[in-house]
């Protein structure tokens, strides 16, 4: 009995002490098993999507989306300033800044330059189609570097800043579009997004204010209201919705989707017109009402531009009004852009996760300047805006107005009225001695986009601009005492001038001899109905002749015309002397 009792109890102690052993060579594998499965768990389940309420990656898309609409800013510029404010232009610049010379005393001076900023002033102006050509191509270089890139410094939006103002402020008539004065304020606040030197997309010594991009917002708010306000102030049909049965015909240049949009049922036009007051009136409130109200305006406005891009070519306004929509995402939302594992990602990622961990670098004396100088933006907006609210608020309210020389913040709006009809003035030619023969034959001239020949497919060119195009039609219901330009132009399509015919896109005396007279039709335009037998036969457009928009004009006649108006005078062909 002892002898068992003893061999079992030696049984037990053993089968513990091989339990132990087990148990102690079980420990160290499991630990290193389960330290590898947290070490793989670190490496990817932190910071895998990026966090909200930064904006790293949205100042990246703002800096390329500005930089985009700088580059069709300045190619339009360089294919078009020679023809319009160049030396032989139709409304030469030298003529004007000299002008202003005289007007401020004589003098180029700080006078001069606050009546007109630019730095043309400062260049020799005997050669200026260069000085017009070499900063047009300067503003392409440096767009086209931070567009391709996604990096920029202060220095770089400066100078795109300071060119593009240059132009504008001697464009005179050509550059008096409402989006000139909106490029200039994206521009301005552009410049506050960047460090000053250093080019990097994500540069960890400049994270993006909070200011600026509220001025963004600000802007996009600005943008929407003045437009809603001007409509609801305006035009009555905007107040029985009723404008979008004319708009996409009346337009100031049409595209293919116009024709087929304005023959919507009725009822879709009035569901755009309301919807146009909701996203102008409504939505840009939703901005001040948090995180996702915010987002919410900003892709119900971006939607919106989209809609305008598509139905029409309202040359670079639509795809301007977007930048500053952006500034309503933050890097959570616009993550989706970058693909994964790009630089700029990644770095944002490893951002986000210091701050978490609290290892963010201790602020730098540079730093602390530059929480001066956003506090100091925010606080230069802000007292610049009280003339813009307060025309916001004003039953006078004017639109595309600036209120300060150098156009930092500005009241916008657009169509506040509505044509009701399309009118055309048509230029026409002939070489026929006596304009009065009825037998003389008249061939018309045709624009690059503006309608004119019925048959004409109409243009898709957003967000590129012909300057001229639009203007012609403003000058449809005008008279051309109104427009006395209008004239320069016939005078120089007497004289087969390339400068003036590199503008259009068909001269019918090409090759031949220059025309004898030219005189302007006025004509009544209208869509053709799809599907109806001028549709079959091609036609895009019906037209009717209203009357003579001017009289027939030859070279000689225009000669008194021209002095009076110091214009240089066409060339008279020595074969007509």
């Amino acid at each position: 009995m002892a002898a068992n009792a003893a061999a079992a109890e030696s049984s037990v102690r053993k089968r513990r002490v091989d339990s132990r052993r087990t148990k102690t060579d079980r420990v160290p594998g499991g630990s290193e098993d389960e330290t590898a499965t947290n070490g793989d768990l670190e490496k990817v389940k932190p910071f895998v999507s990026l966090q909200p309420g930064t904006y790293w990656l949205t100042r990246i898309v703002l800096l390329r989306s500005v930089a985009f609409i700088y580059f069709v800013a300045f190619a339009v510029a360089y294919n078009q300033n020679k023809q319009l404010i160049g030396e032989n232009g139709l409304m030469p610049c030298k003529s004007y800044l000299n002008s202003v010379k005289r007007y401020v005393g004589g003098k180029i001076g700080a006078a001069a330059l606050a009546y007109t900023p630019s730095i043309l002033w400062f260049l020799d102006w005997n050669s200026m189609d260069t000085n017009l050509d070499c900063i047009a191509l300067l503003g392409m270089a440096l767009s086209g570097f931070v567009l391709v890139t996604g990096m920029a410094n202060m220095v770089i939006m400066v100078i795109l800043w300071v060119l593009y103002h240059s132009l504008v402020n001697v464009g005179q008539l050509w550059y008096s579009f409402g989006w000139e004065s909106q490029l200039l304020e994206t521009g301005f606040l552009a410049i506050f997004l960047c460090p000053v030197w250093t080019l990097s997309q994500v540069p960890r010594s400049c994270p993006p204010s909070l200011i600026c991009i509220w001025t963004f917002r600000w802007l996009i708010v600005r943008i929407m209201l003045g437009a809603g306000l001007i409509k609801i102030r305006g035009d009555k049909c905007w107040r029985d919705l009723t404008c979008m049965d004319y708009h996409y015909e009346t337009q100031p240049v049409p595209n293919p989707m116009s024709y087929y949009m304005h023959r919507s049922p009725w009822w879709f036009h009035r569901f755009e017109t309301l919807s146009n007051h909701f996203i102008e009136l409504i939505a840009p409130f939703f901005t001040f009402l948090g995180r996702r109200l915010c987002m919410v305006n900003g892709a119900v406005q971006i939607l919106f531009q989209v809609v305008l891009i598509i139905s029409g070519n309202l040359s670079f306004l639509n795809w301007l009004t977007v930048v500053p929509s952006l500034a309503c995402f933050d890097d959570a939302s616009l993550g989706f852009l970058f693909r994964c594992g790009s630089r700029a990602k990644e770095a944002v990622l490893e951002i986000q996760k210091n701050e978490a961990t609290g290892q963010t670098p201790k602020p730098t004396k540079g730093m602390l300047i530059r929480r001066v100088v956003n506090i100091s933006l925010g606080v230069l907006i802000g007292c610049l805006s009280v003339p813009v609210v307060m025309n916001l608020l004003s039953p006078r309210q004017v639109m595309n107005t600036s209120f300060d020389p150098l156009r930092i913040v500005n009241t916008y709006g657009a169509f506040g009225s509505i044509t009701k009809e399309r009118t055309e003035v048509i230029f026409q030619g002939t070489l026929s001695p006596d304009p009065k023969d009825p037998e003389a034959v008249w061939e018309e001239y045709q624009f690059r986009c503006k309608p004119g020949d019925v048959y004409r497919q109409p243009c898709l060119i957003s967000p590129y601009h012909y300057r001229l195009d639009w203007l012609m039609w403003f000058a449809a219901f005008q008279t051309y005492e109104q427009s006395e330009w209008i004239i320069h132009i016939a005078g120089r399509l007497l004289a087969n001038d390339s400068t003036v015919l590199s503008l259009l896109d068909h001269n019918p005396f090409q090759d031949r001899d220059p025309p004898r007279w030219v005189r302007g039709e006025h004509f009544r335009y209208k869509f053709t109905q799809p599907g109806s037998a001028s549709a079959a036969q091609g036609k895009w457009w019906l037209r009717k002749r209203i009357g003579a928009y001017f009289p027939a004009v030859d070279l000689e006649g225009l000669r008194g015309y021209f002095q009076s108006r110091n214009w240089p005078h066409p060339h008279i062909p020595a074969s007509r002397n």
